[in-house]
């Protein structure tokens, strides 16, 4: 078992650092929300007045950071204070330039890194059913792996440093643009007479079938495991679904990509946070459409 290092233990950390506790390991967990330093602390982990303190000793250390601002300012210290051979693992979601300098960075002070964001939301790191996504050398993906699997159900290398982070916008980006199509269907449906249940029949076994459908279905009732069947509190928060859009379409103005629906989504999930739905479940974004469709 190894002792790891946990930076960030707030809706997604606090719950994937349980789970390693849960597996053997010795974690050393800090926040700056001494709130989740409490949870934790119920839950096992070792908690740190710092990040230095946090990742002393540790054979690995994993960061769960909002953006990545704070992955490199963190690392200013975790580079600081890391023993010789820790392993720096990433897996906040953040812009793919951040994620390759955080691992040059590692590079230049001696150490392995991997960037590794996760799919699966709150409910995932529960369960500890996310997928990871990871990004960096085949040797530090060996190393990571048996780290990584108490939290997973799939761990993938994804290649070089910062596709961890490539995949993890490519990835949100369909399901960001599929979950705004299910939610315009639904709409359309009812306002011609449809039922919800009669569309769902069909397309979850036609064409139409995907992840936003079927597993987190923008309609209450339908699918036991979507939030809309619990007021919309989110899985994963339509905020979240903004920063992650906004990051592929930088990520597509900078390689020169046309990514046309991808922009798109990005303004609708905008003017849905505008609208004060930042806080919502990413599917509630059914809501603006009702919302904006013409009332005649």
């Amino acid at each position: 078992m190894a002792v790891i290092g946990f930076i960030g233990l707030g809706h997604m950390g606090g719950p994937m650092s349980a789970n390693l506790v849960k597996a053997g390991h010795v974690v050393q967990g800090f926040d700056l929300i001494p709130a989740a330093l409490e949870v934790a602390d119920r839950h096992g982990v070792i908690t740190a007045g710092s990040v230095t303190e946090a990742v002393s000793g540790a054979d690995a250390v994993i960061t769960m950071l909002p953006g990545g601002k704070q992955v490199l300012d963190c690392y200013d210290d975790v580079l600081a204070a890391a023993k010789p051979g820790t392993l720096l693992i990433d897996s906040s979601t953040v812009d793919v330039a951040d994620a390759r300098q955080a691992h040059e960075r590692a590079a230049e002070a001696g150490f392995g890194s991997l960037d590794a964001p996760v799919s699966g939301g709150t409910a995932g790191a529960e369960a500890g059913t996310l997928t990871f996504m990871v990004g960096g050398s085949e040797a530090d993906f060996q190393r990571a792996e048996p780290l990584l699997a108490p939290m997973a159900r799939k761990v993938i290398h994804c290649g070089g440093p910062g596709n961890g982070q490539v995949t993890k916008m490519c990835n949100n980006l369909i399901l960001g643009a599929s979950m705004i199509a299910v939610s315009e269907a639904f709409v359309l449906g009812e306002r011609l007479g449809l039922s919800h249940q009669a569309l769902y029949d069909v397309a979850s076994i036609s064409t139409g079938q995907c992840w936003a459908l079927t597993t987190n279905c923008p309609v209450p009732g339908l699918v036991e495991t979507s939030r809309a069947n619990h007021d919309y509190q989110p899985g994963f928060a339509a905020a979240l679904m903004l920063k992650d859009l906004k990051l592929a379409t930088s990520a597509a103005e900078q390689s020169g990509t046309d990514t046309a629906i991808g922009r798109l989504a990005a303004e609708l999930y905008q003017r849905f946070n505008d609208e004060g739905g930042g806080g919502f479940d990413f599917g509630a974004i059914i809501n603006s459409v009702r919302d904006h469709s013409d009332q005649r």
